[in-house]
């Protein structure tokens, strides 16, 4: 069933004010209260279906109170380049061949945009704006002065172009367009603030009638706020059948006065209050990051389920995260509100707890290298850390009990000498720019989680890693957040690795199943077979090397087998990328028993036809096709009992989606990108008879599909 709490009407009413025939630039705004949904709105209208065909070109920028205009233009340029490379893909008869040239396009664009100056990136934007009918959304502006100095980058073409902002303050949004249409958002009522609990709490199931007096008093004491209904209901759901709690909850939600700024804090409160002892220190060091800092989910949360890639915390219950940590002297020191090195000295002498330093901004760390920092346990840099240099080697003895260490923003040409004594590591984060590992990372004997950020196609490992007995989880990415394969050409010792972003085996690992009895997560090229014996496996991508490639990749290379892959019973997620098998081995799969992500990328399967007739995947909930030569696909819904999103992606080829797909009774979402035109049509004939049958539940996205008519 669609919801309608979610701001329906007001999608419609922005949207039209959007696509208005007005070829003038022009602003509209939505403002509203924190947390009563602004994003949400902004974000519905960005991914509505006619606006995004709309506009030629539409981007997304989150304004912090303390922005980078730098970083600003950077994020704006990726986004406007990201998007007219995926139009230049598509409009490429050999998309095989564009999207290898896009990667080293993306990778170089990197580069420029960290060296041009502010008057070039402002050109940059201009460029790539001219003469296209746009949509930006600049979302959470604070300031008129912030909007001053960003109206600049953008031209006014007379497309019909148009601006989106979302901001607590009307005058805010009158400054940007005196004459602009500011949509003021308004409260939840009672009933669609009592459908949003429901929803949240039982997933619109069946509830018992006497929480009905306790919800109701609950949802009256949030006053409409979604956030509070949203966090109060996730509070909820931990004892969704408890009526004691329940009317707890009314009573302390009844104490606070929603509607201003510090009774919000405390509602949000309650669902810390209820967090496991074991959790709070987690949310507790969120309030350290930047605001509107965008975590990558399968980085920080290993069991990643293929749906959620990345999320933002709101910057109320950041507000709440700060003050929760000033109370229970959980120290965190932000360096943009340092002005003096005696301030951080005090922060941390004795006998105050750990300290948690979040770096925002450049300062010269040797100013806090003294006995005093020996409290100092994390230090994460978001941004361009110069003073990081060989001059500092000395004084990392002052840093010898720090636990992490995130550089990620801090290019180095090698690993400077002396942080090999750091030996208490446990979660270290480098980008470097050196073709060679640096060996002396192998010395930090308590390191858990390595993260590896190289311009490099693969990374040759010394063979000392495996004296890394703590190690946990080894990554690598290059500058566009791609993965980055590891060399391993030999290995003495098994090692305790549960995850790894992806590795390649040398002539000197053989039987590399034995050396990685614990693995969970792996990445590897297609002529690896046996992953049997891998007990503890649950999330494997196999990938098929072009042979023109393999010498790249390592120094020897190895035959392809043409054995059948075997898999353990433990899997989860299996994604498959150049594999080209024949869709008759999709028979092994679907024998996984436990299988319940399945990703079959560009080539994966070989084959106009595709039948399923016959086989089930008894536990899969997610199924994604993309770049396949399939033509032809035959199924019937019994061979998805559990599935419950479907996504088909530039399968240029295939003509329809079964009309059985829409049978599958827990099928939520079907998501149609860049398929030829008659995709679309069949997705919609299946919408429509599952209405005719009162299925309300299906969610259709259909998008991109125009160019392959």
């Amino acid at each position: 069933m669609k919801s309608s709490w979610g701001h329906d009407h007001d999608l419609v009413l922005i949207r039209d004010k959007l696509v208005q025939d007005q070829k003038k630039l022009d602003v509209v705004s939505i403002v509203g209260m924190g947390g009563i949904g602004k994003t949400t709105l902004a974000t519905k209208v960005f991914n509505d279906r006619f606006v995004v065909y709309h506009f030629y070109v539409r981007v997304w920028v989150t304004v912090s109170q303390t922005y980078d205009k730098r970083g600003l233009m950077i994020q704006i340029l990726e986004s406007i380049r990201a998007q007219l490379d995926l139009k230049k893909a598509s409009a490429q008869l050999d998309l095989e061949k564009a999207s290898a040239e896009l990667d080293l396009e993306k990778a170089n664009a990197e580069l420029d945009l960290e060296k041009a100056s502010d008057s070039n990136r402002r050109e940059m934007v201009h460029k790539q704006l001219m003469g296209k009918r746009y949509l930006i959304v600049m979302d959470d502006i604070s300031h008129i002065e912030t909007w001053d100095n960003i109206k600049l980058f953008f031209p006014n073409g007379n497309t019909g172009s148009r601006i989106l902002l979302t901001s607590r303050l009307t005058e805010v949004a009158k400054h940007a367009n005196s004459n602009g249409f500011i949509h003021h958002l308004g409260y939840l009522n009672k009933e669609k603030s009592w459908e949003l609990l429901c929803q949240k709490v039982f997933h619109d199931n069946e509830y018992p009638e006497w929480l009905i007096k306790p919800g109701m008093q609950i949802v009256e004491n949030c006053q409409g706020l979604p956030l509070a209904v949203v966090v109060i209901a996730g509070v909820l759901s931990k004892e969704a059948w408890s009526k004691w709690f329940w009317e707890e909850i009314a009573e302390k939600t009844g104490s606070y006065i929603v509607g201003e700024q510090n009774g919000c804090l405390e509602t949000l409160g309650l669902s810390y209050n209820h967090l496991p002892p074991h959790l709070r220190e987690c949310f507790l060091y969120l309030g350290g990051f930047p605001e509107d800092y965008k975590f990558e989910v399968q980085r920080y949360r290993r069991k990643f389920d293929g749906v959620v890639k990345a999320c933002k915390v709101h910057d109320l219950v950041r507000e709440l995260c700060l003050r929760k940590a000033k109370e229970e002297h959980f120290n965190i020191l932000q360096t943009e509100r340092l002005i003096l090195s005696s301030q951080f000295s005090s922060f941390i002498t004795p006998p105050h707890k750990p300290v948690r330093m979040f770096m925002n901004n450049d300062i010269d760390i040797l100013e806090f290298a003294h006995p005093s920092t020996q409290n100092l346990r994390s230090i994460l840099c978001f941004s361009d850390f110069r003073s990081l240099s060989d001059d500092i080697a000395k004084y990392f003895r002052s840093f010898g009990l720090l636990r992490v260490l995130d550089l990620r923003k801090c290019r180095l040409n090698d690993l400077p000498k002396g942080m090999e004594l750091l030996v208490h590591l446990r979660y270290f984060v480098i980008w470097s720019s050196s073709a060679v590992f640096p060996s002396s990372i192998c010395n930090l004997w308590c390191l858990q989680t390595l993260i590896y950020i190289t311009s490099n196609f693969r990374v040759p490992l010394p063979s000392k890693i495996t004296d890394l007995v703590n190690l946990r989880h080894l990554w690598s990415f290059n500058l566009g957040g791609e993965r980055v394969f590891f060399f391993l050409p030999s290995i003495e010792k098994p090692m305790n690795l549960q995850t790894i972003s992806g590795v390649v085996f040398g002539d000197g690992v053989e039987n590399f199943q034995n050396y990685f009895p614990c693995i969970k997560e792996l990445t590897c090229p297609n002529y690896v077979d046996d992953f049997k014996s891998l007990t503890y496996l649950e999330k494997l991508k196999l990938i098929g090397f072009p042979r023109r490639r393999i010498s790249t990749v390592h120094d020897s290379p190895k035959v392809f087998v043409k054995n059948r892959i075997t898999f353990p019973a433990t899997l989860k997620t299996l994604t498959l990328v150049d594999c080209r098998l024949p869709w008759r081995d999709m028979s092994i799969i679907q024998s996984i028993p436990n299988l319940q992500v399945l990703k079959l990328h560009k080539r994966a399967f070989e084959g106009s036809w595709w039948n399923t007739d016959g086989q089930k995947f008894p536990q899969l909930k997610f199924l994604r096709l993309e770049k396949l030569d399939i033509k032809l696909w035959e199924t019937c819904s019994t061979s998805f009992l559990c599935l419950r999103q479907l996504e088909i992606i530039e399968c240029g080829n295939l003509e329809e989606i079964p009309l059985e797909i829409g049978d599958i009774p827990t099928l939520d979402l079907i998501q149609i990108k860049r398929c030829r035109g008659s995709v679309g049509d069949s997705v919609r004939r299946i919408e429509e008879e599952q209405h005719d049958l009162g299925n309300y539940d299906l969610k259709i996205n259909v998008s991109d599909t125009s160019y392959l008519y």
